[in-house]
């Protein structure tokens, strides 16, 4: 049976999510990870939610895996409503799937009413990356910015190869990027997600509005010194690796603090030989940066290798760098912005503007179409573990947000022509 509203239902969102947990979930949280056989009962949830839509008149899967249900309007030019189902393991109740059933709430409010330009719900496959470790999968083949190549010898802890674990479920590699043709009319791009951090809590507000994504540079920091023992070696005589390691690391934290909201994280560290009666010849530690503004983010770069060459010398050890990975910021439209600061104070009276320091799938539409997001509120930013939560009343307000937005969105873009 077909469904008709004329305004969205909050209260049944969060229904709906209690739902998709006790049929994907358990005890130790949600386990939708992508291109599983749990992740498939979750999109055939999905799309039976879809097809009682009124006004909904197709709903497909495109090459990449990606769902679309589309509700055509006046103009094929498109305002996309973007999310993903998909979860890490052990995942929380709201990270990502969020987003999806949020959208289609909106979707149920909007799609039986005329409209001057299309409306899209896209559930985007692999957002998360948490099988094969390469995030956005879904999203960044539909962008173009996926390259077959680089993630071809992918394999999972079981030893199954990406490209397999894709033709179970219907994608070819080799055809992911032709998805990029359901964003030739695309006018617009909106996405809702939790925050995942504490700057909405501790300010005490249950929504705010994303700037954009950070840019991220990520680099392997090697020291090389000479490991000897650990009780015949005076201190003066020693090169240890893990020691101007450890100095270096405090220097890029405190590089980063004396910054305005940006990001310098040390995550691994490995050494050898590692032993107790030794120190360390070598060490190797991880450095993740993230920042806005492009501008800012080279600079966090050249400092942290002016500072690890310098405790290098200091340590009696050499220093080399490499490039793990990088990604430019991705700003959002700044129109878009200042309509979701709109929908925003208009359901909860005031609006905060912060960056998003994790990635998201509209990071890989900014470059293409105008995009936005909003965040709401997660209690002591958790995310990616059960204990992820954001109060109910804060899930309605979001829900009701999306909404205004969507709304506010159809018109600009039919302004636009």
């Amino acid at each position: 049976m077909r469904q008709t509203h004329g305004a969205v239902d909050p209260r049944r969102v969060i229904a709906e999510l209690r739902e998709l947990h006790r049929l994907t979930g358990g005890p130790e949280g949600a386990q939708r990870v992508a291109w599983t056989r749990t992740w498939r009962e979750a999109r055939e949830w999905l799309e039976g939610k879809l097809e009682e839509i009124e006004g909904v008149t197709e709903i497909e899967t495109d090459e990449a895996g990606n769902l679309w249900a589309t509700a055509p309007g006046d103009s094929e030019r498109a305002v996309l409503l973007g999310g993903h189902i998909d979860s890490v393991p052990n995942g929380g109740w709201l990270d990502g799937c969020l987003n999806t059933l949020a959208a289609v709430e909106v979707l149920r409010a909007l799609a039986p009413r005329r409209r001057p330009v299309t409306l899209r719900l896209v559930d985007w496959a692999d957002e998360e990356g948490a099988r094969f470790g390469r995030s956005l999968l879904g999203s960044s083949a539909c962008s173009g910015s996926l390259d077959p190549e680089e993630v071809r010898g992918l394999r999972d802890r079981d030893g199954v190869a990406l490209p397999d674990a894709l033709k179970e479920n219907g994608v070819e590699l080799d055809r992911m990027k032709e998805s990029h043709r359901q964003l030739e009319s695309a006018a617009a791009y909106l996405e809702l997600h939790i925050e995942q951090g504490p700057v909405l809590e501790r300010l005490g507000l249950p929504l705010g509005v994303v700037l954009g994504t950070f840019g991220v540079e990520r680099h392997a920091v090697r020291f090389a010194g000479q490991h000897a023992h650990s009780g015949s070696t005076p201190m003066d005589a020693r090169r240890d690796a893990f020691i101007a390691a450890a100095r270096a690391a405090v220097e890029f934290r405190d590089d980063a603090r004396r910054r305005d909201d940006v990001r310098a994280t040390t995550g691994f560290v490995n050494v050898s030989p590692g032993i107790v009666t030794a120190f360390n010849g070598f060490c190797e530690m991880s450095l993740d940066q993230r920042a806005l503004d492009a501008g800012v983010l080279a600079d966090m770069l050249a400092k942290a290798k002016e500072a690890s060459e310098r405790v290098a010398a200091e340590e009696g050890v050499s220093v080399g760098w490499e490039r793990l990975w990088q990604i430019e910021p991705r700003p959002f439209h700044p129109e878009l912005i200042e309509l979701a600061d709109e929908a925003v104070r208009e359901v909860a009276g005031s609006s905060h503007r912060l960056p998003s320091g994790p990635l998201h799938d509209a990071a890989e539409m900014a470059p293409l179409m105008p995009t936005v997001m909003l965040f709401v509120k997660s209690l002591r930013g958790l995310s990616h573990t059960k204990e992820e939560d954001t109060p109910e009343e804060d899930i309605e307000l979001s829900v009701r947000a999306l909404y205004r937005l969507a709304e506010k969105t159809l018109g600009w873009a039919e302004q636009r022509g």
